[in-house]
């Protein structure tokens, strides 16, 4: 009798072992912001019209896209999808920044380089803990963005710097630096509808050298998600994004986002250290203006 209590008393602890052995080690596993799509020869206009033709047959929809710092040899695609909006929106505290996925292309000498943003790291970075609440659901997305990007040179290589999943679910670059959820308040407004009809109108305008991407509007739930180029040569993506690595194209554009009648947006300190996670202090005094210059940008649109 007592020898049969002992070995089930052992094969528990052996299962609570190998169960925490599993935890570990996915919450050690380590993963890139960006893929890699591969090269190939052509156009922006004509490859991007090949991806969307396969994004649009893997059930996603492109929210728009803009010629990166104002250059005709670059350019972002946006997409979305209904399940990736259905999951984002019942994530609370601005989930739905991560309803967009971006695609990047790069013309060289007649070749254009094809880039994406890793959904899994963008979920990861802008949901927290809620990606795994509806990690079944995001997964599937991502499994079918891979394919659309896997079908521009049938293979990718991950990029931009190594990070742990579990570090980047609570992404904090150093001490006195802001998590996801110290964003930058833009702007209290009497009613989520005066909010965006704000910052569409002063979109519209392209008010501070500003364009609209895209944008997700659900006056429903009011939540709301902005797009939007900074192509100011003196203080926006010309300006920064050479200094700290043009490869990472796909992490633009920079999103406002207005939940209830607030407008926000996620510190500069935060999200380029998020998409650049390799970026030493040195590299990020390059930029050191940055993150007020958007802010100053963004808060323009609010008023």
């Amino acid at each position: 009798m007592y020898n049969l209590k002992l070995k089930k008393m052992k094969r528990i602890v052996l299962l609570i072992f190998a169960q925490l052995t599993i935890i570990g080690f996915l919450s050690s596993q380590e993963i890139q912001p960006f893929y890699d799509c591969g090269t190939v020869a052509g156009s922006i206009k004509t490859v991007k019209e090949k991806l969307k033709t396969q994004l649009k047959a893997n059930s996603f929809i492109v929210t728009g896209g803009y010629s990166v710092s104002g250059k005709t040899s670059t350019y972002v695609l946006t997409f979305t999808s209904k399940d990736l909006q259905r999951a984002c929106l019942r994530v609370a505290d601005r989930g739905i920044l991560a309803a967009n996925l971006r695609v990047a292309f790069t013309l060289k000498s007649g070749k254009v380089n094809v880039t994406a943003l890793n959904p899994k790291y963008l979920f990861l970075g802008y949901l927290r803990t809620g990606y795994n609440k509806h990690k079944a659901d995001l997964d599937k997305v991502t499994a079918k963005a891979v394919k659309v990007f896997k079908s521009v040179s049938g293979k990718l290589t991950d990029f931009g710097g190594k990070i742990k999943e579990s570090k980047l679910q609570k992404y904090h670059y150093m001490m006195g630096m802001p998590y996801f959820d110290d964003p930058v308040e833009l702007k209290e407004f009497n009613s989520f509808d005066e909010a965006i009809a704000t910052i569409k109108k002063n979109l519209k305008l392209k008010k501070g050298n500003t364009k609209m991407v895209y944008k997700l509007e659900y006056k429903s739930l009011k939540k709301a998600v902005y797009g939007v180029a900074l192509l100011n040569k003196e203080t926006g993506e010309a300006n920064f994004l050479p200094k700290i690595g043009e490869k990472h194209l796909a992490a633009m554009p920079y999103e406002i986002v207005v939940e209830g009648n607030k407008a926000t947006i996620l510190h500069g300190r935060f999200r380029f250290a998020m998409y650049w996670p390799e970026l030493t202090m040195g590299e990020f005094s390059k930029i050191m203006s940055t993150p007020g210059d958007i802010e100053d940008t963004m808060k323009a649109l609010t008023k």
